[in-house]
């Protein structure tokens, strides 16, 4: 971007939430830039599950039906408890799912975008307001800046974003996760159903994409000494044959014959529930959404869901404003410009804030019973969850509105 360029609306970030916030502001008429660190698209993770309320707001972003054609439908979730030789069955009925592969998504979300709408190699390193406009100014790490006169957040659980607004910063959970691919060239026997096991302190994912990709992910403990596996597939792919020691033989067989090229290996950043239920997240004609709001641990497979449904609700809420801005002439636009951005921010978070409060809630206590050791905590864990939470999938209901 030319250094000192203004801008109506600048986005920090090009993941998931960032292009699907671009996408719906586009929608609604309103133009915005997105700033995106890498050179090219960014698709870490390998796939992401996406249940009806996901599926309800890509539809509202208008890309579902090109989605769909790129993965399976599964009709419910299957868990079972390897040491307690438990199962239990939960049909979505009525409502649809899907685990797209990430590049699908990303790639998708990016193709619906005016051309020029990504700007690559852009990395926001600081953010600060201008004293005579409040606009927020943003230093790349290049040198050079960009004064917006909307800035929205969408960079990620160490977002530059959320620092300027002063978000305590996300913490990480002890358990990591390693998540990956396995090809059948001649099709699996896998059912169209999302299946998770538990054992111990390990809990594993796995669900078809099509009918010849099966992704699969393992959350697991890991000591100082398995630091080595980082950057190193094989390793990788070792060390978590090794943890799996008590589960299925069709899941090691899944494991040993994954594509070494997607396997990754990830911390799991959360931000406390209490965080985002006390945050300040808005400040002048500055936000965040997405993961610089309320990352959570990939638990419920809510994260990039919840992202679209802040996209979604913050074009929503802006248009409603912007409208009111736009005829006026540009001496009169500056001189309500924060007041109005500022009221539609304020209905955005006030309208997500119980949403994603409950979903970090949730994800917070799985992820605290799968690290902890403590048969207190555990103990507590499941009683808050069986008051609170004890319909595993009325999350998945959930409807963010009309664009």
């Amino acid at each position: 971007m030319d250094a000192g360029e203004q801008n109506e609306i600048v986005i920090a970030g090009g993941g998931i939430c960032g292009l699907a916030t671009a996408l719906a502001l586009h929608r609604k008429g309103i133009r915005s830039v997105v700033l995106e660190r890498s050179e090219t698209l960014r698709a870490t993770g390998a796939a992401i599950v996406i249940f009806p309320n996901g599926w309800r707001a890509l539809d509202q972003l208008g890309v579902g039906s090109k989605l769909r054609e790129t993965a399976l439908l599964f009709h419910g979730i299957r868990d079972t408890w390897q040491e307690k030789g438990k199962q239990r069955e939960t049909p979505f009925g009525s409502g649809e799912a899907r685990c797209l592969k990430r590049s699908d998504l990303i790639q998708t979300l990016a193709d619906a975008l005016p051309v020029g709408t990504i700007h690559f190699g852009c990395q926001v390193v600081s953010v600060k307001l201008d004293p005579l406009t409040s606009y927020p100014i943003l230093q790349l790490h290049d040198g050079s800046s960009v004064m917006a006169k909307v800035l929205i957040g969408c960079d990620g659980a160490r977002s530059v974003v959320a620092d300027f607004l002063g978000l305590k910063p996300a913490k990480i959970f002890t358990v990591w996760e390693v998540r990956g691919f396995t090809h059948y060239p001649n099709g699996h026997s896998f059912t169209h159903e999302f299946v998770r096991m538990r054992r111990g302190n390990i809990l594993v994912g796995i669900v078809p994409i099509n009918d010849e990709t099966v992704f699969w992910f393992v959350v697991l403990q890991l000591n100082s000494m398995d630091a080595k596996v980082w950057g190193d597939a094989e390793l990788m792919r070792q060390s978590t044959l090794e943890s799996l020691t008590g589960f299925p033989a069709e899941l090691r067989e899944l494991v040993k014959n994954s594509d070494l090229k997607t396997l990754s290996l990830t911390h799991l950043w959360y931000r406390a529930p209490w965080d985002v239920l006390l945050a300040r997240s808005r400040k002048g004609t500055v936000t965040v959404a997405g993961d610089a709001m309320h990352v959570m641990g990939p638990f419920l497979g809510q994260g990039g869901s919840a992202a679209l449904e802040d996209a979604v609700v913050l074009a929503r809420c802006m248009a409603a404003k912007m409208s009111v801005v736009y005829p006026m002439i540009k001496s009169e636009r500056r001189r309500i410009m924060v007041h109005q951005v500022g009221e539609a921010m304020d209905k955005y978070l006030k309208e997500r804030r119980k949403r994603v409060v409950q979903l970090s809630t949730q994800s917070y206590l799985i992820g605290t019973l799968l690290e902890t050791s403590s048969l207190l905590i555990k103990y507590a864990c499941l009683v808050f969850m069986a008051i609170f939470f004890s319909n595993g999938i009325y999350h998945t209901r959930y409807d963010c509105g009309r664009l």
